[in-house]
């Protein structure tokens, strides 16, 4: 039955006040009773992402967004500034990976970046991998890519449409060309080298793309061969395990998370001949850690009993040999690890600062490194002959600076050559104010906030504001330089990131605390952000602006539905919405220790309690609301997008407009392949808030 329609009524009210038409489609209410708790689910035919009627429905869901976003942009136009200080930023210095220097430099802006080579961190870079001319697909990403043991060959992983479901393609370094073999349904994997012979990868065996993921196989990959002959060594189908793995040292490790997460195994495969037996060395480790490294089987890990980070090492066939290496540091978290011959840096995070501290290969600290306030650092490769560090460092406002350190002398200084050239800064270093401070949650917790606006921005309760966060998986938040935060902040916009439970920014117990049954400190410790906010007077309930995406996206869309009074515009990204079923998808079925299980009524309960989607009431009037998604993102799929896009919109009470972006070809992290898409994007993005804000 055709549920697409078009309420003259609600369509006329639409067109005077936005100009542009507002899709409707028809309830197919569906009661669903589960552990004594009964609702219903008025849109469960939008699950099926490709039908004609709901690809229809999403086509009409974007022309209008599209006709709006031509309405704001008469208004907001970002797009050209945005470009200017992206031509004017400082670029970071190249990665060194193996042998060679690697960068991304884009030759086209409607095509996708090609990665460049050197054989010196001097030299001329030279085009090594053009994907447009691999795949004559405008949409395609050079994701990542690793170099085999001697820097004889590059593997190269690629998406094709935004999924994590990606092909290996595979370079010749020194006669830059593309190897024949292709290699697909690679997805959640690292690329392991077997010396240059060959390599270990991850296939995703799933059938229908939005499915119950099963990325459950290791494979074998022999350069020159067909992908039919490859071999699979290891198999978790029937377990439902995670693993992971790396190759050293002429060893293949395999590291099994039982389905629960409460245990791993540990295996290894010799590599010195082609027969690849898998032996089990450790069974049921019951130490729940973060793997670090490996070198000469021993392990490095962090404990969880450390909340704060640690470093920790065992034998793999001496399990009782475990020592601590590095002591936690109270009150400064543990974020990142670099281990190299002699040397072992670390990289740690307290409120608003980060710092790294060197350590030689048993634990003896030698020096540390304070980086400038409010600024984070990529470690892009380590000198073993000159003993330094090469570092770019960038913040909120400020671009990619990069810099010597010497781990021996502790002598630093900033790093140029004939093609990373000086750049006068877009703006002086203290025309934006930055500071981390901390606001008390309902609980009484400390939760820290870091504020960036203009120097002198009066703080009268007045100012578009954007609040952001995440708030899941135990991820450790950190600044990003943005150019379309830039434009924001220039036209008096106040920006904030919440640090908030959930996360990992305070340790191990702060994730914890935002997890299971205590995921509702998560979304508290958000609205008491915006709360925060409209106390202190940075802004008010009318100048109000969320986002965020992912688990942030969720974050949102139980905020809005919340405390919907409190906020004039939301901007949930690819989000989870629907609670009751989000474990039926992809990889839903991984987060049930973040979420819970909707299977166990009092996880059930608690989620229903929050669920998006579910907390939709008919009499209340939304935020301004504008929810992205991507159609192939089979992280987190378009249809809780859709579901809850349909049910906010489809009310009597709903007067805020509600839209609904569908970005097509593309995946969970949107619009990233090609520059000119990518900058339309963040443009939209800005344009948008700046046009209801200051409505």
């Amino acid at each position: 039955m055709q549920r697409i329609i078009l309420s003259a009524f609600c369509l006329l009210c639409f067109l005077l006040s936005f100009g542009q038409e507002f899709p409707k489609v028809q309830k197919a209410p569906v009661t669903i009773q589960k552990h004594d708790i009964s609702f219903v689910d008025d849109y469960p035919f939008l699950e099926n992402a490709t039908s004609s009627e709901t690809l229809k429905w999403v086509e009409q869901q974007n022309a209008a967004t599209d006709n709006h976003y031509a309405v704001v942009k008469k208004k907001y136009s970002s797009k050209s500034k945005i470009q200017e200080y992206n031509d004017l930023s400082t670029n970071s210095m190249p990665y060194k990976n193996g042998k060679y220097y690697y960068t991304k430099y884009i030759r086209d802006k409607d095509k996708p970046a090609s990665l460049y080579y050197r054989k010196t961190l001097n030299d001329q870079p030279q085009e090594l991998v053009n994907p447009y001319r691999i795949y004559k697909n405008n949409n395609v990403l050079l994701s990542s890519f690793s170099p085999s043991k001697s820097s004889t060959f590059l593997a190269l992983k690629m998406s094709l449409d935004g999924s994590d479901r990606q092909e290996l393609r595979f370079c010749a370094i020194d006669k830059v060309t593309i190897l024949d073999d292709v290699v697909k349904n690679v997805k959640f994997s690292n690329i392991a080298w077997n010396e240059d012979k060959g390599v270990f990868y991850k296939k995703n065996s799933n059938k229908v793309v939005f499915e119950r993921d099963s990325t459950f196989q290791l494979y074998y990959h022999k350069l020159g061969t067909n992908q039919e002959s490859d071999v699979l060594l290891f198999d978790a189908t029937e377990a439902q395990s995670d693993f992971s793995f790396l190759t050293k040292e002429k060893k293949l490790i395999i590291i099994e998370t039982n389905k629960d997460e409460s245990a791993r195994n540990f295996y290894t495969v010799s590599l010195d001949t082609d027969d690849f037996k898998v032996e089990k060395v450790i069974v049921n480790e019951r130490l729940a850690s973060s793997i670090l490294y490996y070198s000469k089987d021993n392990i490095y890990y962090s404990s969880a009993k450390s909340d704060w980070g640690e470093i920790r090492t065992f034998n793999l066939f001496d399990r009782e040999n475990d020592k601590v290496l590095i002591p936690q540091i109270y009150n400064n978290l543990l974020v990142d690890t670099n281990f190299y011959e002699d040397y072992i840096v670390a990289k740690y995070k307290t409120e608003g600062r980060n710092f790294m501290m060197v350590y030689d290969a048993d634990g003896k600290f030698i020096r540390r490194f304070d980086v400038p306030h409010n600024m984070d650092f990529d470690i892009r490769y380590f000198d073993k002959e000159t003993k330094e560090l090469y570092v770019t460092f960038y913040s909120y406002t400020i671009s990619y600076l990069n810099y010597k350190l010497n781990v021996e002398t502790g002598k630093t200084g900033i790093y140029l050559n004939d093609y990373i050239e000086s750049k006068p800064s877009l703006f002086t270093f203290d025309h934006f104010e930055t500071k981390t401070i901390n606001y008390k949650s309902r609980d009484n917790k400390n939760i820290p906030i870091t504020i960036v606006h203009k120097k002198g921005l009066k703080l009268d309760g007045n100012n578009p504001t954007l609040l952001k966060a995440y708030g899941g998986f135990g991820v450790i938040s950190g600044p990003s330089y943005d150019t379309g935060l830039l434009y924001f902040l220039e036209k008096g916009g106040v920006f904030a990131y919440a640090e908030i439970r959930g996360g990992g920014d305070k340790g191990r117990k702060w994730h914890q605390d935002g997890m299971g049954l205590k995921k509702k400190n998560t979304f508290n410790d958000f609205i008491d952000a915006a709360e925060f906010l409209i106390q202190e007077k940075y802004t008010n309930p009318t100048k109000l602006a969320i986002t965020g995406g992912s688990q942030g996206g969720l974050l949102v869309g139980v905020a809005m539905t919340k405390r919907p009074e409190l906020f004039k515009v939301a901007i949930p990204e690819v989000g989870v919405y629907d609670m009751a079923k989000f474990n039926d998808y992809t990889i839903g079925k991984f987060h049930t220790d973040e979420y819970g299980n909707p299977e166990v009524a009092d996880d059930f309960k608690a989620m229903m309690e929050y669920s998006p989607y579910h907390n939709i009431k008919e009499d209340v009037n939304y935020p301004i609301t504008l929810i992205i998604t991507s159609e192939n993102d089979d992280r987190v799929p378009p249809i809780h997008s859709y579901k809850f896009a349909a049910k906010i919109q489809n009310r009597v009470a709903q007067k805020n407009p509600v839209f609904l972006k569908t970005q097509l070809n593309s995946g969970h992290y949107g619009k990233v392949s090609n520059y000119n898409e990518y900058l339309d994007e963040k443009s939209e993005f800005y344009n948008f808030l700046l046009y209801h804000l200051n409505q």
